[in-house]
């Protein structure tokens, strides 16, 4: 018979996993608030910052995990079919925080688990998983009934153009949920998921750079950040760029996907916090409050299901 203390110490092991997936979910949660921050407050150009975030936490991974990663895996062409989709979810998700709200986006990225259950169904000819279409139907009511009304007076309220920022997250979702499929076929190459974190940093380093260049963006403004910006800064690179990954990365291998996924709507809930004290998007009626608790109880049902 087990001992009561090794019960006990599994079960404290356990909870602790439990809550770094949940900072790694709000971790993700408040990924395009801080994009939006510091891109329409702070003023950083769009691909530079994507360029010098990535660039910092391929710096650090380089160094802990380059040695002993398995350099023939660099050969595949689907690993870098895999990191053509970092690059174009990278570059979609980066615009659409910069044309509309960060909550906005935030709930468009949640839907991304229906959009690979249909992509699986259409592309591998895989069940679709049950209740899927009823709770779609439900979670994007859910997101009609916050966007029914505006959120609040925002700090970059003169930046904003919500088609374009909404269409730009659509398609943001649509990588992510290609990117997602595509990660699964690259488990039958053996490609570790330490080697595709590593292509992921360097396609959206080398990309948002090489772009930045081109199109001759000023460089310049990151000279006049103030002490604020450089937070901000390093809460999206170190915080969630390096903390957030590592911290999902490591809980799903201890509680297992499933599980950390079910905690996936957490993310607007972080995001909604986030975005009302950095930019201050905020819900202003019972109605948006209501299509926030929907969202979240669908998807967290939903996927709790799967």
């Amino acid at each position: 018979m087990e001992q009561p203390d090794a019960v006990t110490t599994r079960t404290e092991a356990s909870w602790g996993w439990l809550a770094l997936a949940l900072a790694a979910q709000m971790g993700w949660g408040a990924y395009p608030v801080l994009l939006r921050y510091l891109q329409t407050v702070s003023g950083i150009p769009s691909l530079s910052l994507l360029a010098m975030g990535n660039l910092v936490v391929l710096l650090i991974v380089s160094l802990i995990i380059l040695p002993r990663v398995d350099k023939s895996i660099f050969r595949l062409h689907i690993v870098w079919l895999f990191g053509l989709m970092v690059v174009l979810r990278g570059i979609t998700n980066l615009l659409a925080t910069r044309f509309t709200l960060a909550v906005y986006a935030q709930l468009i990225y949640l839907m991304t688990p229906f959009l690979v259950a249909l992509l699986s169904r259409v592309a591998l000819k895989e069940q679709l998983p049950r209740h899927t279409l009823k709770a779609l139907t439900v979670a994007l009511l859910g997101a009609l009934l916050i966007m029914s009304a505006n959120l609040g007076q925002t700090a970059v309220a003169g930046n904003r153009h919500d088609l374009w920022g909404i269409l730009l997250a659509i398609a943001s979702s649509l990588f992510l949920a290609l990117y997602m499929i595509i990660t699964r076929r690259t488990a039958r190459r053996n490609a570790s998921g330490e080697a595709l974190l590593l292509v992921h940093l360097l396609s959206l380093f080398i990309f948002s750079g090489l772009a930045s260049l081109l199109i001759g963006e000023d460089w310049t403004q990151w000279g006049h950040l103030s002490i604020t910006d450089w937070w901000v800064f390093a809460a999206f690179s170190l915080g969630v760029l390096l903390g957030a990954n590592l911290g999902q990365i490591r809980s799903i291998q201890h509680l297992g996907a499933p599980l950390v996924s079910s905690l996936m709507a957490i993310r607007l809930v972080s995001a909604l916090l986030l975005a009302g004290l950095l930019l201050g998007e905020r819900l202003t009626s019972p109605w948006q409050l209501l299509g926030a608790a929907l969202v979240i109880v669908t998807i967290t049902w939903y996927l709790r299901q799967q």
